[in-house]
């Protein structure tokens, strides 16, 4: 996955004021004291959620009312105006490995729905996950390589299988879709059969052109035999990291390689076989928008691809982001990945990853935002021999217990408020203070706010010519919804 010890990412989990914190594992405060901010009586015009680094606040709705008047004070001010609209979301989330559903499948039938409910209901304190990502076949995050058919030589497909799925992945994904029947999915592929391979290994390699025709139909029977599953794909791509051989499994695909493979195989098989899911190129690092360009200056292929994803392990995420939509701006922009370093920072992990991805790639156009990965045991697996070691769940699962981290925290002050069909709406970034607003399907407005200093900040809200005045703490992320 390229990954290399990049700013990682520990958010602080927010509950209700007065919620109960008794099933939550978090590590202890360290004594540096909160922006303390007055608490007024009575009615509060804006909802105010927030985490401090210092676990003061975790994802913790706040008692402060927070009231619209006449601007009284000089604070930097964040205008939000909703006269300029973006692009539309289709939402928030993680990536449901192998071992993700693993370790939660493990858990006893009652723990595991709690936590399943905390993640993607709506109502309550929950997070509201909209949006995942699952491995077509096994990522590195599975506890070993698989593909829907490794009987070599069957071209026909006639040993296909999702049987891999049957144990974990299908099961909790169907408790899943029972509490949040809408949440978008996106699957991709770490690796084809290892037979269609040019070097028959579960690591690098090509697909061969032999097999091109063979491996569309490979596509076409996972969606269709998913759906039959009652499990929809929204969304896949080609391949993920098609630019890295190392990772185990992988396999390598070029942009000329993918945009044949399109629109010479994968296009035509889902027109044929009536398939609306959503064909997303590259899926990998930032530092190469050559690659994704290259598949839409395909002017066959171009029509079949939906847009474009990106990791972030390399390279500028902003600046890959902003050249794609410039160049192709009906075409959708994704981030589909990046990890949290084990062991987890909050200090450092949860203002790094709000910064860049929740609200850097939605400011640069992206339509979802998904963090790698959801679950892990406490030895950061399950994972194949060569997986990654260091990879950081959303949540750590030991047995029935359940430690939340960096990821679930960054994820929670998007997840829970801006509801797919939100459309991303304008706002202004003064120092210190980057942040992204929306306007929801049911006209709410939300913001999502980080004070990127390490000093306090006061700061005021303005929208529609009135301001309500709020402070964070260094580090700490405010999401303000009226």
């Amino acid at each position: 996955m390229n990954r290399t010890p990049l700013l990682g990412v520990c958010l602080s989990a927010l509950l209700l004021a007065g919620a109960s914190c008794s099933k939550k594992t978090e590590a202890t405060p360290d004594p540096t004291p909160p922006v303390v901010v007055p608490t007024p009586t009575g009615p509060s015009q804006v909802a105010f959620w927030l985490t401090n680094t210092n676990r003061t606040a975790l994802f913790a709705r706040q008692k402060t009312v927070l009231n619209f008047a006449a601007p009284t004070n000089s604070y930097p001010t964040i205008n939000v105006d909703t006269t300029k609209a973006y692009q539309t979301m289709d939402g928030f989330g993680y990536t449901l490995t192998g071992g993700s559903a693993t370790v939660i499948n493990a858990m006893s039938a009652t723990n595991r729905a709690d936590l399943l409910r905390e993640l993607f209901a709506t109502d309550s304190t929950w997070l509201g996950v909209s949006y995942l990502r699952l491995s077509i076949g096994a990522s590195d995050l599975s506890d070993r390589v698989f593909t829907y058919d490794d009987v070599a030589g069957d071209v026909g497909l006639t040993q296909f299988s999702l049987a891999p799925d049957r144990t974990d992945l299908i099961p909790v994904l169907k408790q899943i879709l029972a509490i949040n029947p809408s949440i978008k999915i996106m699957g991709s592929p770490w690796t084809a059969p290892l037979w269609m391979k040019s070097n028959g290994n579960a690591r690098g390699g090509t697909l061969q052109a032999q097999y091109y025709d063979a491996y569309a139909r490979y596509f076409v029977k996972y969606i269709q035999q998913m759906a039959a599953e009652g499990i929809r794909l929204d969304a896949v791509t080609l391949q993920n990291e098609p630019l890295n051989p190392d990772n185990e499994p992988s396999m390598l695909m070029s942009a000329a390689e993918q945009a044949n493979f399109i629109k010479n195989n994968l296009g035509p098989a889902f027109a044929a076989a009536g398939i609306t899911t959503k064909i997303i190129a590259y899926d990998h690092n930032p530092d190469r928008p050559d690659y994704p360009l290259a598949v839409l200056n395909d002017a066959a292929a171009r029509p079949y691809v939906e847009g474009t994803a990106f990791h972030n392990y390399g390279g500028s995420l902003s600046a890959a982001l902003d050249q794609l939509h410039s160049a192709y701006p009906s075409k959708g922009l994704y981030f589909t990945e990046f990890w949290t370093q084990a062991p987890g920072n909050l200090l450092t992990d949860f203002p790094g990853h709000v910064r860049e991805l929740e609200i850097g790639a939605p400011r640069n156009w992206a339509k979802n935002v998904l963090e790698w990965n959801l679950a892990s045991n406490a030895s950061y697996g399950p994972r194949t021999a060569g997986g990654c070691s260091q990879c950081l769940g959303a949540v750590t699962i030991s047995g029935n217990s359940v430690t939340r981290n960096p990821a679930y925290y960054a994820v929670a002050h998007s997840s829970k408020f801006v509801r797919p069909n939100s459309v991303r709406i304008g706002t202004d970034t003064p120092t210190n203070l980057p942040n992204v607003a929306y306007k929801t399907p049911s006209g709410k407005k939300v913001l999502v706010v980080l004070n990127s200093g390490t000093d306090p900040l006061q700061f005021n809200i303005q929208f529609k010519g009135k301001t309500v005045s709020s402070a964070l703490a260094g580090g700490s992320v405010g999401t303000y919804v009226w």
